[in-house]
């Protein structure tokens, strides 16, 4: 693996505020239902095709749901000034990736909606899409106190992708180990009827605006990863009721578990993992794993080491180092670790741009 390391070795932005590159977009129509929120990050082709689709909505030509990009730092792309100048979508850019979740929270508060609908960019969509989410609300509405509401997910080949699961738990995760990586987290949804689950993920999710703003949002403390998790955890421990609905259908093309996963990469879903696990975890449940993280580091470490990949050497290391600062009530220490990995996921991200055929 070879890292395009800035000129001084630190990430790019690392210590600046975010600064808004499209300050005038314009906000959701006020007579939005919906706000669509995609989180757009080096894949401005799967971004455009995606909004493409959902622009093929009855939703969308009324002024019923509006499209709302936000461009988490992104170099400058053409389809970026093209994407804004249609009808019923707004894109918003920053100069640095702010996260998943922060990214999430400023899109979502542009809209003024009963419902946001969050979605990824390597997602592809049914014509009509955004009137099927339209029922899908009005089945909500029908159940006094749902907040959140996941949707059927698709292989490319057309196959059931998982999409919801159970609350991780310290012995789930460790079962986790002894089976294939797609069933680790979530599970696949048969049937046709709609019934609760404990969280659905956040690739295809649909929040109640009052669910999300008696919650603050998604919580920022997670960069990438755990953020859909943590939110069902907490909307459901605030009386918010979390279904599954299998009535609209998404393809998600390159989901986590799909693909290889680079040294900068998993230094940010281990960081969410612990973040999550300190959270929601016994104390001791949480140290255990963190030293389970940082043997696996370690071990990692020495492998890259060996096979002369300095730059995965050096990831692991910082991921070992991630694993003390959190142990020491490192805060600030650990998410400088996340923004470091965090500077070297243009490729990755990337290599997925103009793949969702």
């Amino acid at each position: 693996m070879a890292l395009a390391h800035p000129p001084d070795g630190t990430p790019p932005h690392a210590l600046d505020r975010p600064r808004d590159l499209a300050p005038r977009a314009v906000a959701a129509p006020a007579g939005a239902a919906l706000t669509v929120v995609i989180v757009n990050f080096c894949q401005w082709k799967n971004t455009a095709r995606l909004v493409r689709q959902l622009r093929r909505s009855v939703a969308v030509r009324t002024g019923h749901a509006h499209i709302q990009v936000i461009d988490n730092g992104s170099p400058a792309h053409r389809l970026a000034a093209r994407v804004a100048r249609l009808r019923g979508v707004s894109v918003r850019r920053f100069d640095q990736n702010l996260g998943f979740a922060a990214a999430v929270n400023r899109g979502a508060r542009l809209g003024a909606g009963p419902w946001v609908l969050l979605l990824n960019p390597d997602v592809t969509v049914p014509d009509g899409f955004l009137d099927d989410v339209h029922g899908a609300m009005a089945r909500a509405d029908a159940l006094d106190g749902t907040g959140v509401v996941g949707f059927r997910l698709l292989n490319r080949d057309g196959t059931p992708q998982p999409s919801a699961g159970p609350f991780p738990s310290f012995a789930r995760t460790l079962a986790g180990l002894l089976v294939p990586r797609a069933r680790r987290k979530c599970r696949v949804n048969h049937g046709t009827a709609r019934r609760p689950v404990e969280w659905a993920t956040g690739g295809c999710l649909l929040v109640r605006r009052a669910c999300f703003d008696d919650l603050g949002g998604l919580d920022e403390s997670f960069f990438l990863y755990y953020e859909d998790v943590d939110f069902c955890r907490r909307a459901a421990e605030r009386g918010w009721g979390v279904w599954f609905d299998p009535g609209p259908e998404v393809t998600h093309h390159w989901p986590l578990h799909a693909r290889r996963v680079p040294a900068p990469l998993r230094l940010i879903t281990r960081h969410a993992l612990l973040t999550y696990a300190r959270r929601h975890w016994g104390g001791w449940q949480a140290r255990l794993l963190g030293g389970a993280i940082w043997t696996e580091a370690a071990l990692r470490q020495l492998w890259a080491a060996a096979r002369g990949d300095a730059d995965a050497a050096r990831c692991h290391a910082e991921l070992r180092r991630l694993v003390t600062d959190l142990s020491a009530g490192r805060g600030p220490a650990a998410a400088a670790r996340v923004r470091f990995a965090a500077a070297f996921l243009s490729p990755i991200a990337a290599a997925q741009d103009g793949r969702t055929e």
